[in-house]
């Protein structure tokens, strides 16, 4: 154990330099992103909810930039204000994260962006916005629904050389669409003798939005299971997609987000994947006493799969075959995670119309 400690710095940073498990940290915090590349992280993201929490953290060190926006836009209403807060937040964590891309050219190094959730429907605004976001820094990648909109700006963005990070996903047939459609734009490119080298695309399971919903199911419908038994379900989906991504030789990387508990890491560790936890995910991660192992090979134990194949919107989840691509925006968890990060875009307009018109009374 001396060994491991005098080695390793954390238990995060022991896995990113024993397996080719790769950590990203899910906030753009400056403070937070450093603690996280102290430990090994490699990448990082942005979205309307990660800087509506940032401002709630830090807006100390942000009120007198956004001051300054409003007084250099004078035309512009808070939604103008908001994203482009929202860049200049991603531009200082990307140069952070810009010696790992320049090493790397390509998987790391990368900072995510979200397009504007409220395009969910309009592949058209998606590829429009993406274009801008890559000009940010050369290390962005953007984050795209895997909505039907999403899944077609996405094959559009990647022939433009663009790295996708599709979010807003939470099932094998999502990700089976966002990987044929990264395919597709690669060998568009290929075909056209264009570079791929540097792309690093990535699809995300937000696998504890999952097992949140079927939550509620079970709730609704008086469905009683196994104590833990729900824990499992992003964790039984993740490691499928896997299994088919390796045995396909999609050209993207999955990875985990939406932390409930510690399997939403340990139980991907080995694997050629991203864990992306928040701050204090990682904080628990490294306090604890989880062993560093590979376990991304471990399937899940037939009887939790069983259990959990009581639940509709599992066996949706969990099969090829279990959604259509015109079922991906009426997905229940789709759905709820689209109304909170459109509410977090409000919520943020918001925070700077409170500076741009403070109340008077």
């Amino acid at each position: 154990m001396t060994e491991i400690v005098a080695q390793y710095k954390s238990l995060l940073h022991q896995m990113t330099q024993s397996t080719p498990t790769c950590l990203w940290n899910d906030s753009c915090s400056l403070q937070e992103l450093a603690y996280a590349t102290g430990h090994g992280a490699v990448g990082a993201t942005c979205n309307p909810v990660i800087v509506v929490e940032v401002l709630k953290k830090e807006m100390h060190l942000w009120r007198e930039r956004i001051l300054q926006l409003v007084a250099a836009m004078p035309t512009a209403t808070e939604h103008d204000i908001a994203w482009r807060l929202v860049e200049e937040m991603s531009a200082k964590a990307a140069e952070l994260l810009r010696p790992v891309f320049d090493t790397q050219r390509g998987p790391n190094g990368r900072l995510s962006v979200q397009t504007d959730p409220r395009y969910y429907r309009d592949a058209k605004a998606i590829v429009r916005q993406a274009v801008h976001f890559a000009g940010i820094a050369p290390n962005i990648i953007v984050k795209i629904p895997a909505t039907a909109a999403g899944v077609d700006a996405i094959e559009k963005v990647t022939y433009c050389s663009i790295s996708i990070n599709a979010t807003v996903c939470f099932s094998l047939p999502q990700c089976v669409a966002v990987a044929e459609a990264v395919e597709r734009g690669l060998q568009r490119r290929e075909r056209e003798g264009l570079d791929i080298r540097s792309m690093g695309p990535v699809c995300t399971i937000m696998v504890g939005r999952l097992d949140d919903w079927l939550k509620v199911v079970a709730e609704k419908r008086d469905i009683s299971v196994d104590p833990g038994v729900l824990e499992w379900a992003g964790v039984a989906v993740f490691k499928k997609t896997y299994q088919l991504f390796q045995a396909r030789g999609y050209r993207i990387r999955l990875l985990s987000a939406a932390f409930r508990n510690h399997m939403h890491w340990s139980e991907f560790i080995g694997g050629n994947v991203v864990i992306s936890p928040p701050h204090k995910w990682q904080v628990r991660f490294n306090a604890s006493d989880v062993a560093v192992e590979p376990r991304i090979a471990t399937p899940v134990a037939p009887a939790i799969v069983s259990a959990l194949d009581r639940f509709e919107d599992f066996r949706r989840a969990y099969n090829e075959d279990g959604l259509s691509l015109e079922e991906f925006d009426q997905f229940p968890p789709t759905r709820r995670t689209l109304r909170q990060f459109i509410s977090a875009c409000h919520d943020l307009e918001a925070q700077i119309r409170d500076l741009m018109l403070p109340n008077p009374g």
